[in-house]
């Protein structure tokens, strides 16, 4: 069983929270988050705070305020980002017993409207905005989007779970999404910093503000683009409209290198093999059998190779039509 956070419980995130100088009134909600803990926390004469309780030894103290930094650089430039909250000497990263926690201000919102136009739109000039800011610096701490860490290591993890009947469909798979990937130049392309996982889940909508951009837990060095496709759905005609709003923001502030969408796909791909590999690696946290049942089953397995090949077949195409040769 999974240890990282046995010992966490109401009572010490009061106690963590309380080492920060605050007073809270024993008011906390667990809110949705497998990778971390996340709580609403309750504060005496004041609103209540989001407690984000990061998991043990997933990032450095280096790379966790290389991304506290980055982000309250973006809300210093009035991007609306959900920013760590720091104490009088400026410190973001707090520590109570084996835990390391940050404190933000609580955001109040709405999930975005799958293939909005105006929302989609307004996406694009936030995204654009913050590139703007990125592209001014570079990550030294946090890492960049490598075949490691989106193909190896979650291969790696699938494989101790992987009923052996798969595992030659799997490989086999896996190594022609392996090639053409790396075919396409991204793991080549010099990247900037990225909120990293930019999918409608970390994003709040507000009726008189727009969108809020939260949860920058795997900002990384990455290209632009791996923050504007994970906002696109629906079939590929549907996509390519919604892209055309997107960019239409995104390009008021900041001029996207078209070459970059022929990125697209092979981002889908890695993850699509990452987010197995994550669910895989993280299986033995009591959180994720319960939230993620159908994990681990027959169906998954088949429907997963069965995806990963369709995928490897989308790709191809992308190649034979010579969607990598302008990228190289």
């Amino acid at each position: 069983m999974d240890e990282a956070y046995a010992a966490l419980t109401p009572d010490h995130v009061i106690q963590a929270v309380e080492s920060s100088g605050r007073r809270c009134d024993a008011r906390v909600f667990a809110l949705n988050s497998y990778e971390n803990r996340v709580y609403q926390v309750g504060i005496e004469d004041e609103a209540p705070l989001i407690a984000k309780f990061y998991r043990p030894g997933r990032w450095s103290d280096a790379q966790l305020r290389e991304e506290h930094a980055f982000t309250r650089e973006l809300a210093a430039a009035e991007l609306p980002v959900i920013a760590p909250l720091a104490d009088a000497h400026g410190e973001t990263l707090f520590r109570d017993g084996p835990y390391r926690f940050a404190l933000f201000p609580r955001k109040g919102g709405q999930g975005l409207e799958a293939g909005d136009p105006e929302q989609l739109y307004r996406m694009g000039l936030l995204l654009g905005r913050l590139h703007a800011v990125a592209a001014s610096g570079t990550f030294q701490a946090r890492p960049r989007l490598t075949a490691e860490r989106y193909l190896d290591q979650p291969r790696e993890a699938v494989l101790q779970l992987l009923p052996s009947h798969w595992l030659t469909a799997y490989q086999d798979v896996l190594a022609g999404i392996r090639h053409e990937v790396e075919a396409s130049g991204v793991f080549d392309w010099p990247g900037l910093r990225c909120q990293g996982d930019c999918h409608p889940g970390n994003v709040l909508w507000t009726r008189d503000d727009g969108p809020w951009l939260l949860d920058f837990d795997d900002c990384q060095t990455a290209p632009a683009v791996q923050d504007l496709w994970m906002l696109l759905c629906g079939d590929e005609r549907e996509r390519r409209l919604q892209l055309d709003e997107l960019l239409a923001g995104y390009e008021t502030f900041r001029e996207l290198d078209r070459r970059e969408l022929a990125l697209i796909e092979p981002l889908r791909a890695l993850r699509m093999v990452h987010y197995m590999g994550w669910l895989a690696m993280r299986w033995q946290d009591p959180a994720f059998p319960s939230a993620f049942p159908w994990f681990g089953t027959e169906a998954c397995w088949s429907e997963h190779v069965q995806d990963l090949g369709r995928q490897l077949e989308r790709l191809r195409e992308q190649g034979r039509n010579d969607g990598w040769q302008s990228l190289n």
